[in-house]
């Protein structure tokens, strides 16, 4: 088991649906910290939204979009919401990992069924015809994999994500 560090940054990785960009904000908040959205990073550079881009070049255009993202962040402290597809770039894994730990919000695939009603206009980055829980079933062991801490999710509150992430890292607010 990998163990978590007091470090600046924490980004978060899981599958849409998870919580991530609200937990995020929360999160940023809770710490005086500054917040990224890597989905929002992408769709202000592409000026269209990630399903315009699946529609138009395909998944894998999405995921390319991203790891560049990812890679080029300048990680200051900040909270960042990755997407969902962002643990298929092991470099953007490692990059992030470098400047801070990795939270894997571990959501069961009933909650995150009823959070997602919008699978195929949502811009998930997923193979033709693939359904949501085969991709559910592909990305969980990498999420795993690249974790320094795992946050059982389901059935929890926002604030109470938060709370376990902020014990987990023991992170103290900037003075």
């Amino acid at each position: 088991m990998k163990t978590s560090r007091n470090r600046a940054t924490i980004a978060l990785i899981g599958m849409p649906g998870a919580g991530k960009s609200t937990v995020g904000v929360i999160l940023a908040k809770l710490t005086a910290r500054g917040f990224i959205d890597t989905d929002l990073l992408i769709q202000l550079s592409e000026q269209r939204s990630l399903q315009e881009i699946i529609d138009s070049e395909g998944y894998l255009a999405l995921r390319n979009r991203e790891e560049r993202i990812l890679l080029g962040l300048e990680c200051r402290g900040d909270v960042i919401a990755t997407g969902g597809s962002a643990v298929y770039s092991h470099g953007a894994m490692e990059h992030l990992r470098e400047h801070g730990s990795i939270v894997f919000l571990d959501a069961d695939l009933p909650t995150l069924e009823s959070r997602v009603r919008d699978f195929a206009s949502r811009g998930i980055a997923q193979r033709p015809g693939q359904g949501f829980a085969d991709l559910f079933e592909e990305r969980r062991p990498l999420y795993l994999a690249y974790a320094d801490i795992v946050v059982p999710c389901s059935g929890m509150t926002q604030e109470m994500v938060c709370a376990a992430i902020l014990d987990e890292v023991r992170w103290h607010s900037p003075r």
